[in-house]
């Protein structure tokens, strides 16, 4: 085990460095100039615009730009704002309330997927599997920020279980209806895979003969079905954490949550390089990181998988 995590780690060596190779050229190779556009329409003196460029390594050559980003990186010193600002400090007040927000949403998309699943894959071709199915259709086919004004006006403002929006002042209570709004796609596309791969195990050859030996059917269900059903939704649920950090704009914006998402969007409108690729190079970590966790959760899933 110690071997092959060894040698993944390896193997995330020029994955990182292509990565964030990729992500810093698509930001600062892109047309314009951000420190032409601080000075508006009046501009700014020959002298203040040499002295930003010096001060934010955008008078050297684009190689140079980046070896400096990436000692950065690695001593922690991801630069500073326009404003001023340390992004590091931006990014330790975004951060930790994406984090909770993804995590709650990832679990509840995982929960609810999942139970929903294994039910209506069990019971293929009834009633509750056609419901399901049709539901979750409907949420894929309905775009998020519908989903979430919606949610917000009914369970917010109508019925006041939850609060309609979160501010400075984030709680696990407040966290609940955006969770749900932003991993409701995700939890959609959950249920239909637990479904489909519950469905074609359990008529495989090997559980109907585990149940002529006398094993009862929950006994079959845990130790048989679900092992060798949950590999490719355990895949899906790993690559969408990354995915419920990055793309939680909309949800935040519609939550007023000054998370990484709406932070992210506000650098992208204000033309600030360096936080943005700071960001996503985060965000590239845990891709990274989570696609660790599935590739070791394979073989307490399944037995039959071993790390030599």
């Amino acid at each position: 085990m110690l071997r092959y995590v060894g040698r993944r780690l390896l193997q995330t060596i020029p994955v990182f460095f292509g990565a964030t190779f990729l992500l810093f050229a698509m930001v600062y190779l892109m047309p314009g100039d951000p420190v032409a556009a601080l000075g508006g329409d009046r501009g700014l003196s020959p002298e203040v615009e040499a002295r930003i460029r010096a001060d934010y390594n955008l008078d050297k050559p684009f190689w140079m730009q980046y070896l400096l980003y990436m000692k950065g990186v690695f001593t922690l010193d991801f630069g500073n704002t326009f404003s001023g600002r340390p992004v590091i400090d931006v990014m330790a007040s975004a951060f930790p309330v994406t984090i909770k927000l993804a995590i709650l949403a990832l679990l509840i998309e995982a929960l609810f997927g999942i139970t929903l699943g294994v039910i209506a894959g069990i019971k293929r071709g009834g009633f509750f599997d056609s419901s399901v199915l049709v539901l979750s259709l409907v949420v894929i086919s309905v775009p998020t920020f519908v989903i979430g004004f919606v949610m917000q006006f009914i369970f917010g403002i109508k019925l006041g279980w939850v609060p309609p929006t979160v501010g400075p002042n984030v709680s696990f209570h407040s966290l609940i209806l955006p969770a749900i709004v932003l991993g409701a796609q995700s939890l959609a596309y959950v249920l239909r895979l637990t479904r489909q791969s519950i469905s074609e195990h359990v008529t495989a050859d090997y559980v109907r003969t585990a149940r002529a030996k006398g094993l009862t059917g929950g006994l079959v269900m845990r130790r048989h079905v679900l092992r060798n059903s949950l590999i490719p939704v355990v895949t899906f649920l790993g690559g969408d954490l990354g995915g419920l950090m990055g793309g939680a704009i909309i949800t935040e914006g519609i939550f007023n949550i000054n998370g990484v998402g709406g932070t992210l969007w506000q650098s992208i409108l204000k033309g600030e390089p360096s936080t943005v690729v700071s960001f996503t190079t985060v965000l590239v970590l845990v891709y990274i990181l989570a696609n660790l966790i599935v590739d070791l959760l394979y073989a307490v899933i399944d037995p039959r998988i071993r790390y030599d």
